[in-house]
């Protein structure tokens, strides 16, 4: 495992009771990642401090509780070990081993549509997610065209994109990030299309 999850997984946010608890934390079927292609354990954090794990079909009930801010106490079969608790957007859970370099990475099954069951399921959801997420953000970037030796704009990717579509703009017109300074990077509309 990575020594540092927080390089793997940029950006994480700590566990807020108030913002995390009740609509994205507690009653998840949260799927361990780790060991997914072994087999499929199901954890489920219940507010009786009751964690309810589901490894293939057994299931076994456990107890947690919230010591201090993002930081849980988990009983496991080795004994009570502390974990600090961090999301990565709504639908996956990162618990951070405090004593010793380790996490356990999860993802929230209920808003999957066909579920996780291994790893295959794992990067297509992730995928599908990031890629959607990107699309995104590309849509409402800003970009300058040049046509006819004029440049135009800032417009953003889906507006060019409509321009595009009603025939009034070429799809082979050159366009520059706002951020960038000139055309170099020889970008044209229909890269847009493909993002």
């Amino acid at each position: 495992m990575p020594s540092d999850i927080f390089e793997l997984l940029p950006n994480l946010v700590a566990f807020n009771y108030e913002r995390h608890y009740e609509p994205l934390f507690i009653n998840q079927n949260w799927v361990l990642i780790n060991g997914i292609s072994e087999k499929k354990a199901t954890y489920v954090f219940k507010d009786d401090n009751i964690l309810s794990i589901q490894d293939d079909a057994v299931v076994s009930e456990t107890s947690w509780t919230i010591s201090f801010h993002n930081i849980f106490s988990i009983e496991t079969t080795d004994g009570l070990i502390t974990v600090k608790a961090y999301f990565k957007d709504k639908d996956v859970l990162v618990l951070e081993h405090q004593d010793k370099v380790d996490y356990a990475l999860f993802i929230n099954e209920d808003k999957v549509e066909n579920g996780i069951n291994s790893i295959d399921d794992v990067t297509r959801f992730l995928k599908a997610k990031y890629e959607k997420k990107v699309k995104e953000v590309i849509h409402k970037h800003e970009f300058y065209y040049i046509d006819n030796f004029k440049e135009f704009g800032p417009y953003t990717a889906k507006e060019l994109v409509e321009k595009v579509k009603s025939n009034a703009l070429s799809v082979y017109c050159f366009i520059r990030d706002i951020n960038d300074h000139d055309y170099s990077k020889r970008l044209r509309i229909k890269d847009l299309l493909y993002s």
